[in-house]
């Protein structure tokens, strides 16, 4: 069963062209990634939001233990931002 994450990042207006770049570097990698099916970024009025759809959660895991996770997400995104609500969910 396919595998979702939606992710809504906070951040503040100064950090966010940053962010949008990490981000869309991120999707780059994250969409030749053989376990990813869909890697969706949007501008909110306060941040980001992701909507992510996998394989499976063994395709989710595998993305979360890449070099470019580690790069861009853990080394880029999250030290700047305010606040990071993440849903997983099975897509019916």
């Amino acid at each position: 069963m396919a595998y979702a994450v939606i992710a809504h990042y906070r951040c503040e207006p100064s950090d966010a062209s940053l962010i949008r770049k990490a981000l869309l570097k991120m999707r780059e990698h994250t969409r030749a990634e053989p376990g990813n099916l869909e890697y969706v970024v949007h501008t909110a009025e306060d941040g980001f939001v992701l909507y992510e759809v996998y394989l499976d959660r063994a395709g989710f895991d595998a993305h979360a233990a890449s070099e470019h996770f580690a790069e861009y997400i853990v080394g880029t995104v999250r030290p700047l931002l305010t606040d990071r609500q993440v849903t997983f969910a099975e897509v019916i």
